[in-house]
Protein backbone atom coordinates (compact mmCIF):
# COMPACT_ATOMS: atom_id res chain seq x y z
CA UNK A 1 0.00 0.00 0.00
CA UNK A 2 1.38 3.47 -0.90
CA UNK A 3 2.39 5.60 2.06
CA UNK A 4 0.29 8.68 2.89
CA UNK A 5 1.67 12.21 2.93
CA UNK A 6 1.87 12.14 6.74
CA UNK A 7 3.74 8.87 6.71
CA UNK A 8 6.20 10.19 4.15
CA UNK A 9 6.85 13.26 6.26
CA UNK A 10 7.54 11.10 9.29
CA UNK A 11 9.93 8.92 7.36
CA UNK A 12 11.73 11.97 6.02
CA UNK A 13 12.13 13.52 9.50
CA UNK A 14 13.38 10.24 10.92
CA UNK A 15 15.89 9.82 8.13
CA UNK A 16 17.12 13.41 8.55
CA UNK A 17 17.58 13.00 12.28
CA UNK A 18 19.43 9.71 11.80
CA UNK A 19 21.75 11.29 9.26
CA UNK A 20 22.43 14.26 11.53
CA UNK A 21 23.23 12.03 14.48
CA UNK A 22 25.47 9.86 12.28
CA UNK A 23 27.44 12.82 10.90
CA UNK A 24 27.36 15.32 13.78
CA UNK A 25 26.73 12.99 16.74
CA UNK A 26 30.00 13.45 18.72
CA UNK A 27 30.13 17.20 18.30
CA UNK A 28 26.44 17.57 18.97
CA UNK A 29 26.85 15.49 22.14
CA UNK A 30 29.72 17.67 23.27
CA UNK A 31 27.72 20.84 22.72
CA UNK A 32 24.76 19.35 24.53
CA UNK A 33 26.90 18.20 27.44
CA UNK A 34 28.44 21.64 27.78
CA UNK A 35 25.07 23.26 27.64
CA UNK A 36 23.51 20.93 30.17
CA UNK A 37 26.45 20.35 32.58
CA UNK A 38 28.27 23.66 32.26
CA UNK A 39 26.60 25.68 35.04
CA UNK A 40 26.76 22.83 37.54
CA UNK A 41 30.40 22.11 36.78
CA UNK A 42 31.30 25.77 36.99
CA UNK A 43 29.48 26.04 40.30
CA UNK A 44 31.28 22.98 41.68
CA UNK A 45 34.62 24.44 40.64
CA UNK A 46 33.83 27.72 42.35
CA UNK A 47 32.72 25.95 45.56
CA UNK A 48 35.83 23.80 45.61
CA UNK A 49 38.43 26.43 44.84
CA UNK A 50 38.82 27.96 48.33
CA UNK A 51 39.85 24.58 49.72
CA UNK A 52 42.01 23.67 46.73
CA UNK A 53 44.06 26.87 46.74
CA UNK A 54 46.11 25.82 49.77
CA UNK A 55 46.51 22.18 48.81
CA UNK A 56 43.85 20.89 51.21
CA UNK A 57 41.43 18.14 50.31
CA UNK A 58 37.79 19.16 49.80
CA UNK A 59 35.48 18.84 52.77
CA UNK A 60 34.91 15.20 53.64
CA UNK A 61 37.68 13.86 51.37
CA UNK A 62 40.30 11.52 52.78
CA UNK A 63 43.88 12.24 51.66
CA UNK A 64 46.04 9.48 50.30
CA UNK A 65 47.23 7.25 53.12
CA UNK A 66 44.75 8.76 55.58
CA UNK A 67 43.69 6.89 58.67
CA UNK A 68 40.15 5.46 58.75
CA UNK A 69 37.35 7.68 59.99
CA UNK A 70 37.78 8.42 63.71
CA UNK A 71 41.46 7.38 63.88
CA UNK A 72 44.26 9.82 64.54
CA UNK A 73 47.12 9.78 62.03
CA UNK A 74 50.65 9.50 63.39
CA UNK A 75 51.54 12.85 64.91
CA UNK A 76 48.03 14.30 64.51
CA UNK A 77 46.71 16.89 66.89
CA UNK A 78 44.02 15.71 69.33
CA UNK A 79 40.33 16.08 68.47
CA UNK A 80 39.60 19.74 67.94
CA UNK A 81 43.28 20.38 67.28
CA UNK A 82 42.72 21.52 63.70
CA UNK A 83 43.25 18.52 61.43
CA UNK A 84 41.34 20.27 58.62
CA UNK A 85 43.87 22.70 57.17
CA UNK A 86 42.53 25.97 55.87
CA UNK A 87 39.20 25.55 57.69
CA UNK A 88 40.10 28.10 60.35
CA UNK A 89 39.63 25.75 63.31
CA UNK A 90 42.16 24.53 65.89
CA UNK A 91 45.88 24.66 65.05
CA UNK A 92 46.32 26.59 61.83
CA UNK A 93 50.12 26.09 61.78
CA UNK A 94 50.80 29.70 60.95
CA UNK A 95 47.88 30.41 58.66
CA UNK A 96 47.01 27.16 56.93
CA UNK A 97 48.78 24.10 55.63
CA UNK A 98 50.04 24.93 52.16
CA UNK A 99 52.24 23.33 49.59
CA UNK A 100 54.59 26.31 49.76
CA UNK A 101 55.29 25.62 53.42
CA UNK A 102 56.48 22.10 52.69
CA UNK A 103 53.33 20.33 53.78
CA UNK A 104 52.07 17.09 52.32
CA UNK A 105 48.91 18.89 51.29
CA UNK A 106 46.75 16.26 52.90
CA UNK A 107 44.59 18.60 54.92
CA UNK A 108 45.48 16.71 58.11
CA UNK A 109 48.52 16.33 60.33
CA UNK A 110 51.82 17.58 58.95
CA UNK A 111 54.06 14.58 59.50
CA UNK A 112 57.39 16.10 58.66
CA UNK A 113 56.69 19.30 56.77
CA UNK A 114 54.81 21.67 59.03
CA UNK A 115 55.99 25.26 59.23
CA UNK A 116 54.62 26.25 62.62
CA UNK A 117 55.13 29.96 62.42
CA UNK A 118 52.61 30.63 65.16
CA UNK A 119 51.41 29.06 68.31
CA UNK A 120 47.85 28.46 67.12
CA UNK A 121 45.62 27.58 70.07
CA UNK A 122 48.44 27.45 72.56
CA UNK A 123 50.65 24.89 70.83
CA UNK A 124 54.36 25.57 70.42
CA UNK A 125 55.58 27.67 67.55
CA UNK A 126 58.98 26.04 67.27
CA UNK A 127 58.72 24.97 63.62
CA UNK A 128 59.48 21.34 64.49
CA UNK A 129 57.17 18.65 63.17
CA UNK A 130 59.09 16.10 65.25
CA UNK A 131 58.10 17.92 68.43
CA UNK A 132 54.47 17.95 67.33
CA UNK A 133 54.69 14.19 66.82
CA UNK A 134 56.31 13.71 70.24
CA UNK A 135 53.57 15.78 71.86
CA UNK A 136 50.90 13.57 70.35
CA UNK A 137 52.73 10.41 71.42
CA UNK A 138 53.33 11.69 74.93
CA UNK A 139 49.74 12.83 75.23
CA UNK A 140 50.25 16.59 75.51
CA UNK A 141 47.32 18.38 73.91
CA UNK A 142 47.45 21.65 72.02
CA UNK A 143 46.23 23.65 75.00
CA UNK A 144 49.22 22.69 77.15
CA UNK A 145 47.41 19.98 79.11
CA UNK A 146 48.77 16.51 79.75
CA UNK A 147 47.18 13.27 78.61
CA UNK A 148 47.03 10.91 75.67
CA UNK A 149 46.26 11.91 72.08
CA UNK A 150 42.66 12.64 73.14
CA UNK A 151 43.72 14.91 75.97
CA UNK A 152 43.33 12.22 78.64
CA UNK A 153 45.92 10.63 80.89
CA UNK A 154 44.78 7.02 80.81
CA UNK A 155 47.73 5.94 82.96
CA UNK A 156 46.65 8.24 85.79
CA UNK A 157 42.99 9.22 85.26
CA UNK A 158 41.84 12.12 87.37
CA UNK A 159 45.22 12.72 88.99
CA UNK A 160 46.62 16.21 89.34
CA UNK A 161 50.37 15.51 89.26
CA UNK A 162 52.11 18.54 90.73
CA UNK A 163 55.72 17.70 89.87
CA UNK A 164 57.94 14.88 88.62
CA UNK A 165 61.31 16.58 89.08
CA UNK A 166 62.93 19.59 90.75
CA UNK A 167 62.65 21.99 87.81
CA UNK A 168 59.91 24.04 89.51
CA UNK A 169 61.17 23.72 93.08
CA UNK A 170 62.35 26.77 95.01
CA UNK A 171 64.55 24.59 97.21
CA UNK A 172 68.27 24.16 96.78
CA UNK A 173 69.37 20.91 95.10
CA UNK A 174 70.22 18.00 97.37
CA UNK A 175 73.94 17.27 97.22
CA UNK A 176 74.15 13.79 98.72
CA UNK A 177 74.69 15.00 102.27
CA UNK A 178 72.16 14.90 105.08
CA UNK A 179 70.77 18.40 104.57
CA UNK A 180 67.18 19.61 104.34
CA UNK A 181 64.98 21.14 103.15
CA UNK A 182 66.39 20.32 99.72
CA UNK A 183 65.03 18.92 96.44
CA UNK A 184 66.34 15.49 95.46
CA UNK A 185 66.69 15.13 91.69
CA UNK A 186 68.00 11.53 91.76
CA UNK A 187 65.72 9.17 89.82
CA UNK A 188 63.80 6.57 91.78
CA UNK A 189 65.46 3.88 89.69
CA UNK A 190 64.62 0.19 89.48
CA UNK A 191 61.81 -1.60 91.30
CA UNK A 192 61.63 -5.37 91.73
CA UNK A 193 58.70 -7.52 90.62
CA UNK A 194 56.27 -8.33 93.42
CA UNK A 195 57.54 -11.91 93.74
CA UNK A 196 61.05 -10.50 94.27
CA UNK A 197 60.14 -7.57 96.51
CA UNK A 198 62.43 -7.27 99.53
CA UNK A 199 61.01 -8.27 102.89
CA UNK A 200 62.29 -7.97 106.45
CA UNK A 201 61.25 -9.28 109.87
CA UNK A 202 62.70 -9.01 113.38
CA UNK A 203 62.67 -12.63 114.45
CA UNK A 204 64.33 -12.30 117.84
CA UNK A 205 64.49 -9.59 120.53
CA UNK A 206 64.16 -9.47 124.33
CA UNK A 207 60.97 -8.16 125.88
CA UNK A 208 62.88 -6.42 128.62
CA UNK A 209 66.47 -5.58 129.57
CA UNK A 210 68.19 -3.93 132.48
CA UNK A 211 69.49 -0.39 132.23
CA UNK A 212 72.88 -0.49 130.50
CA UNK A 213 72.49 -4.15 129.48
CA UNK A 214 73.76 -5.20 126.04
CA UNK A 215 71.29 -7.28 124.05
CA UNK A 216 70.83 -8.77 120.59
CA UNK A 217 68.25 -8.38 117.84
CA UNK A 218 67.87 -10.97 115.07
CA UNK A 219 66.84 -9.66 111.66
CA UNK A 220 65.77 -11.84 108.74
CA UNK A 221 65.71 -10.52 105.18
CA UNK A 222 64.42 -11.96 101.92
CA UNK A 223 65.15 -10.76 98.36
CA UNK A 224 67.69 -8.24 99.61
CA UNK A 225 71.28 -8.53 98.40
CA UNK A 226 73.24 -6.69 101.07
CA UNK A 227 76.10 -5.47 98.88
CA UNK A 228 75.44 -1.78 98.31
CA UNK A 229 76.03 1.08 100.74
CA UNK A 230 77.01 4.67 99.93
CA UNK A 231 78.10 6.41 103.10
CA UNK A 232 75.71 9.21 104.02
CA UNK A 233 78.49 11.15 105.73
CA UNK A 234 80.54 10.88 102.53
CA UNK A 235 77.81 12.40 100.34
CA UNK A 236 76.08 9.21 99.24
CA UNK A 237 72.69 9.95 100.82
CA UNK A 238 69.89 9.85 98.19
CA UNK A 239 72.64 10.14 95.60
CA UNK A 240 72.18 6.88 93.69
CA UNK A 241 69.10 5.46 91.98
CA UNK A 242 67.72 2.11 93.10
CA UNK A 243 69.46 -0.84 91.42
CA UNK A 244 68.56 -4.52 90.97
CA UNK A 245 70.81 -7.51 90.46
CA UNK A 246 70.79 -9.48 87.21
CA UNK A 247 68.26 -11.77 88.94
CA UNK A 248 65.96 -8.85 89.67
CA UNK A 249 66.70 -8.58 93.40
CA UNK A 250 67.11 -5.35 95.32
CA UNK A 251 70.68 -4.27 95.99
CA UNK A 252 71.35 -2.45 99.24
CA UNK A 253 71.59 -3.09 102.98
CA UNK A 254 69.45 -2.77 106.10
CA UNK A 255 69.44 -0.43 109.06
CA UNK A 256 68.78 -1.09 112.73
CA UNK A 257 67.97 1.73 115.15
CA UNK A 258 66.65 2.04 118.72
CA UNK A 259 65.09 5.13 120.34
CA UNK A 260 63.43 5.88 123.65
CA UNK A 261 59.72 6.70 123.40
CA UNK A 262 58.73 9.67 125.58
CA UNK A 263 55.09 8.61 125.25
CA UNK A 264 53.22 5.61 123.90
CA UNK A 265 50.05 7.62 123.30
CA UNK A 266 51.22 9.76 120.39
CA UNK A 267 53.68 9.71 117.50
CA UNK A 268 57.15 10.80 118.66
CA UNK A 269 59.27 13.61 117.30
CA UNK A 270 61.46 12.11 114.58
CA UNK A 271 64.27 14.66 114.78
CA UNK A 272 66.36 13.49 117.78
CA UNK A 273 69.22 11.11 117.07
CA UNK A 274 68.50 7.52 118.12
CA UNK A 275 70.15 5.81 121.06
CA UNK A 276 71.54 3.22 118.64
CA UNK A 277 71.99 3.02 114.85
CA UNK A 278 73.79 0.56 112.61
CA UNK A 279 73.81 -0.28 108.89
CA UNK A 280 74.45 -3.88 107.80
CA UNK A 281 76.14 -4.49 104.46
CA UNK A 282 77.75 -7.92 104.76
CA UNK A 283 77.85 -9.00 101.09
CA UNK A 284 75.25 -11.66 101.81
CA UNK A 285 71.52 -12.09 101.31
CA UNK A 286 69.42 -13.18 98.36
CA UNK A 287 66.13 -14.81 97.46
CA UNK A 288 66.45 -17.31 100.30
CA UNK A 289 65.74 -15.76 103.73
CA UNK A 290 68.68 -15.54 106.10
CA UNK A 291 69.20 -14.03 109.53
CA UNK A 292 71.66 -11.48 110.85
CA UNK A 293 72.31 -10.93 114.54
CA UNK A 294 72.75 -7.28 115.52
CA UNK A 295 74.28 -6.47 118.90
CA UNK A 296 72.91 -3.42 120.68
CA UNK A 297 74.91 -1.77 123.48
CA UNK A 298 73.16 -1.04 126.75
CA UNK A 299 70.86 1.99 127.06
CA UNK A 300 71.35 4.29 130.05
CA UNK A 301 67.77 5.56 130.17
CA UNK A 302 64.83 3.67 131.61
CA UNK A 303 61.55 3.48 129.80
CA UNK A 304 60.18 2.00 126.61
CA UNK A 305 62.71 1.43 123.87
CA UNK A 306 61.57 1.09 120.28
CA UNK A 307 63.94 -0.88 118.06
CA UNK A 308 63.33 -0.96 114.33
CA UNK A 309 64.96 -2.51 111.28
CA UNK A 310 64.32 -1.51 107.65
CA UNK A 311 65.84 -2.28 104.28
CA UNK A 312 67.59 0.41 102.27
CA UNK A 313 68.77 0.66 98.69
CA UNK A 314 72.32 1.80 97.96
CA UNK A 315 71.45 5.36 98.95
CA UNK A 316 69.42 4.55 102.08
CA UNK A 317 65.86 4.82 100.77
CA UNK A 318 63.33 2.17 101.71
CA UNK A 319 63.05 -0.02 98.58
CA UNK A 320 60.09 0.59 96.31
CA UNK A 321 57.39 -2.04 95.87
CA UNK A 322 55.51 -3.03 92.73
CA UNK A 323 52.12 -2.51 94.39
CA UNK A 324 50.92 0.15 96.80
CA UNK A 325 49.37 -2.42 99.15
CA UNK A 326 52.61 -4.36 99.71
CA UNK A 327 54.19 -3.95 103.16
CA UNK A 328 57.62 -2.31 102.88
CA UNK A 329 60.67 -4.14 104.21
CA UNK A 330 60.61 -2.97 107.84
CA UNK A 331 59.70 -4.20 111.33
CA UNK A 332 59.68 -2.82 114.85
CA UNK A 333 59.57 -4.14 118.43
CA UNK A 334 59.34 -2.56 121.89
CA UNK A 335 61.64 -3.40 124.76
CA UNK A 336 61.15 -2.35 128.34
CA UNK A 337 64.33 -0.91 129.88
CA UNK A 338 64.21 -1.11 133.68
Amino acid sequence: MAPTSRSRRRLFVAASVSAAVFVLGPAAYGVAATTVDGPAASSATQQESPDRDDGAEPDGAEPDGAEPDGAEPDGAEPDGGGADAGSGGGHDHGGGTSGASGSSGDGGSDDGGSDDGGAGDGGPGDGSAGQERMKAQEGVDGSGGKGDADGKDEGAPGLDVLATDCSSSNLAPHDGFQKAPRCVATAFGEVAAQASSPSLLITGAPKSVAKGQTFQIEVSTRNLVRDRFLGAAAGGYYKEASLLTADGLQRGHFHTACRMLPSTGEAPDASPEPAFFKATEDKKGGSTPDTVTVEVPGVDTTGELQCSAWAGDGSHRVPMMQRADQTPAFDSVRIDVG
